[in-house]
């Protein structure tokens, strides 16, 4: 996960890794690939089989150059300018002032590696040779994205159809040696300087090209993706934190059985209930209540319904990924040049697939966080905690422990529920009400974004919580996965408990330890991997 405080996006670097080569055109991409290059800075080749399909349909839109008849986005203006017929002389003209005007962003930068992610999957289109682009355009990308060049890009701007306009529009001003980028090491520069000193030549774009690079669902695919390889991270992390509250709080481990599970056949829900238990394994603390005179029936509900919910949010990330992998299979462009050498406007730019999913997206990582919180709140409530100190002071009314730590995470858990509102419902009409229904898609990108964030920021707390509840219960011992992921807070946090001191620091320290998956590792090496 690679975001800065909800609302104010990072801009830090991503290096290009030299050793790590995507090739686009050999067939979909996948998010692991996509992940590759927006995050960890892969380099971008076309096969040779794009290259070949792009120079074809490309040597289509070139015979309809003369046509009389008119062809959008080859020989008229555009959305609801589309009437004008543009002669052959202003369509280099017709072009650039395409990409020149709809780089209208404004806003807080965008971060890298998901203007990184656009960039390839704009680059995919081309590749697919649906566009009718020239094959020098489809290399430039490639190009632009090995030497580590990176788009200024503005958080507003798309309204999710026609395409994420503004953001892949202000991509394709850089690639033609304007405006203002990012250097590999994130030093800002002017487009025409990065280009040359990067051996690079501006594009000069033709006949179809300025609509073919910016009519896509790019901006808010890469971002799903994204968001999806980070969900199937925190997942995991949350059924750890949730295990050692269950373990902490003197819970049943009973509860996580797979014939229970088998029940209700779900499988993300048993694919949590696995982890929970693995993580569990061979714990003291659990063993020492296993016994006749412990009278709990059942644990609440935070506890023992942890992998029904945490399960659901697993099966909607997976749905998630369905339509992912169909949209990065696709060639979203209008209009397209068909197999068969027709130019044919489509709708196919319209991101309501992507957005429905986003926004569901939103609403269980609000619901994953809210369940954490929650959990969080039984260690701090000494009517509650079964027998530890309030708040897990060490000296309650001297010393307040953890309790702004809760709040914290409880301010974030509101900030999530009000960014699970869907965004996909909230259709403005644009272009003089030809475009009078988008997608929002963009918009419900941006906020998935931020829920994630707060995600892994709210499990950091909970994680904080467990771990000096767990050791409160000294002299009996955790589970040695828990110890684990005890030893890995520590190493950039402190958790033993004791007096009052700065919390900020451990809890940004244990955000760190969740994002760099650290945490996760720790546990997995005596789990072996989870679910």
């Amino acid at each position: 996960m690679n975001a800065a405080l909800p609302g104010t996006p990072s801009v830090a670097p991503a290096p290009v890794s030299s050793d790590v080569t995507v090739t686009v055109g050999t067939g979909p991409l996948t998010i692991e690939e996509v992940v590759a290059v927006a995050r960890h800075g892969a380099r971008v080749a076309l096969s040779d089989e794009a290259q070949a399909e792009i120079a074809r349909s490309r040597s289509v839109v070139e015979a309809l150059a003369d046509d009389p008849i008119p062809h959008y986005g080859v020989s008229t203006g555009f959305g609801a300018l589309a009437t004008r017929h543009i002669p052959t002389d202003l369509r280099a003209q017709l072009q650039r002032s395409l990409v020149r005007s709809h780089a209208a962003g404004t806003g807080d930068e965008v971060e890298r590696e998901v203007v990184r992610a656009l960039m390839l999957l704009r680059l995919s289109t081309l590749a697919t040779g649906r566009t009718g682009v020239r094959l020098e355009t489809a290399r430039a990308y490639a190009a632009v994205l090995s030497a580590g060049i990176t788009p200024v890009v503005h958080e507003y701007g798309s309204l999710g159809c026609s395409g994420d306009l503004a953001p892949l529009s202000h991509c394709a001003l850089a690639v033609m040696g304007e405006g203002p980028v990012r250097l590999a090491d994130g030093t800002l520069a002017d487009a025409a300087t990065a280009l040359r000193d990067n051996g690079i030549e501006p594009i000069v774009l033709a006949e179809k090209e300025g609509l073919a690079l910016i009519n896509g669902t790019d901006g808010m695919l890469g971002m799903l993706c994204l968001a999806i390889d980070d969900l199937r991270h925190l997942l995991r992390v949350a059924d750890v934190s949730a295990a050692m509250s269950v373990e902490g709080l003197l819970g049943t481990d009973d509860v996580f059985a797979a014939d229970l599970h088998a029940l209700r056949p779900q499988p993300g829900q048993a694919a949590a209930a696995a982890n929970i238990l693995a993580v569990m394994a061979n714990s003291p603390i659990r063993e020492s209540h296993r016994t006749e005179e412990c009278t709990r029936v059942q644990d609440a509900y935070s506890l023992r319904c942890a992998p029904q919910v945490h399960g659901g949010a697993r099966d909607t990330v997976e749905h998630a990924v369905r339509v992912a992998s169909a949209e990065l299979a696709s060639a979203v462009d209008n209009p397209v040049v068909t197999p068969d050498g027709r130019v044919e406007s489509n709708g196919n730019f319209h991101g309501a697939p992507v957005a429905y999913v986003l926004d569901f997206l939103s609403i269980v990582a609000a619901d994953v966080a809210s369940m954490a919180e929650r959990r969080t709140d039984r260690f701090l409530d000494a009517a509650r905690n079964h027998g530890l100190p309030p708040f897990l002071a060490d000296d309650p009314g001297v010393d307040s422990g953890l309790m702004i730590a809760q709040y914290t995470q409880a301010a974030m858990v509101s900030e999530m529920k009000r960014l699970a509102v869907p965004a996909s419902v909230d259709s403005i009409p644009s272009s003089a009400m030809q475009e009078d229904h988008v997608s929002m898609g963009w918009s419900a990108a941006r906020k998935l974004r931020r829920s994630v964030d707060a995600l892994g920021r709210v499990l950091a707390v909970e994680l904080l919580t467990a771990a000096r509840g767990i050791q409160l219960r000294a002299p009996l011992a955790p589970a040695p996965a828990t110890a684990a992921a005890i030893a890995a807070l520590d190493a950039v946090a402190t958790t033993a408990p004791g007096p009052d001191r700065f919390l900020a620091p451990d809890i940004e320290g244990a955000r760190a330890a969740v994002v760099d998956r650290s945490v996760l590792a720790a546990v997995e090496a005596v789990t072996g991997p989870l679910n």
